[in-house]
């Protein structure tokens, strides 16, 4: 947990990789070494063999031996280099992080901003040089350093751009990829659960939404379940044609659908918009949209 928390999962899972490599070519090294040891037993005809076999041994030894300091380093990189400060910023102190770095002001293509999607470019390991490796345990993050080292952070932009980088005078920032301008929608969509609302920037203009009486799970085998399962696709299957209808009727254009992927996913694959259903309205959760609208405009910001 404290591993995913810092980021550090996927540095873990090319160590793992990288020694189960060193496992397998320390096997066929192991191999060809017998094999040389039996060739020099048999006749003087086995020499070029022999020869062949040793340059392959010689060369997985090399290989073995870079492999092995590659797993040295991140093991060194993991245990020594470290964020400063990880936190999660929201509302006025987020505000307040984007207007600083709106206000940094450098030289011609004294700052640099990348969009890092998972493994870091030559461009972007060269501004960083060893925190590149926090640079990637961050990502997909908005990266942002300078030629004096002054600044180093690293934001996790809830509506994020395509992959660029770039060295400019400023940090490259656009407000919308952390809060949107004007107006715009969010939808919570759950499996049981749908709650709309509409904003201009900060405020909200209106919220509504409902439950349904969805089935919950099932513990019987048998036909018994299968009944049960068709049962319960076909309220879910309601539920989610009346949160497309609800999504349609929309004011705004823009729209952030939260909430559970396979629902959302099966929101734009198969609701049919002829299905119909009784759905229970009796409460409006505006407090579970509101949380939803938090959490997801929360961004982690990582101090290198």
């Amino acid at each position: 947990m404290i591993d995913t928390l810092l980021g550090r999962a996927g540095l873990k899972e090319r160590i793992h990789e990288l020694e189960a490599e060193l496992a397998e070519l320390e096997e066929e090294r192991d191999g060809l070494r017998e094999q040389l040891d039996a060739a020099e037993e048999r006749r003087a005809d086995a020499v070029s063999d022999r020869q062949d076999a040793q340059e392959r041994v010689n060369r997985l030894e090399d290989k073995v031996t870079q492999l092995e300091d590659t797993v040295e380093r991140l093991r060194d990189e993991d245990s020594e280099i470290s964020f400063r400060s990880v936190d999660d910023v929201q509302g006025g102190r987020l505000a307040g992080v984007l207007d600083r770095l709106e206000s940094f002001e450098t030289d011609e293509e004294g700052v640099f901003t990348a969009m890092v999607d998972r493994h870091a470019s030559a461009t972007t390991r060269d501004a960083f040089g060893e925190r590149t490796a926090l640079v990637e345990r961050a990502s997909p993050c908005l990266a942002i350093t300078d030629d004096e080292g002054l600044l180093s952070v690293a934001l996790r932009p809830p509506v994020a751009p395509e992959p660029f980088e770039r060295w400019g005078e400023r940090v490259e920032i656009d407000r919308e990829w952390f809060r949107p301008t004007g107006r715009y929608a969010v939808a919570l969509v759950r499996a049981d659960l749908f709650a709309l609302g509409e904003y201009t920037g900060d405020e909200q203009l209106s919220a509504s939404g409902f439950r349904t009486d969805v089935k919950g799970d099932h513990s019987k085998g048998g036909y018994s379940q299968a009944r049960f399962e068709r049962l319960r696709e076909e309220q879910v299957r309601r539920h989610l044609n009346k949160c497309r209808e609800k999504i349609q009727e929309r004011s705004a254009d823009r729209l952030f659908l939260l909430g559970d992927a396979e629902a959302i996913d099966r929101l734009e694959a198969d609701v049919d918009p002829a299905a119909t259903g009784t759905v229970d309205a009796s409460g409006k959760p505006k407090p579970a949209l509101k949380n939803a609208v938090q959490e997801f405009f929360t961004v982690r910001m990582y101090t290198l």
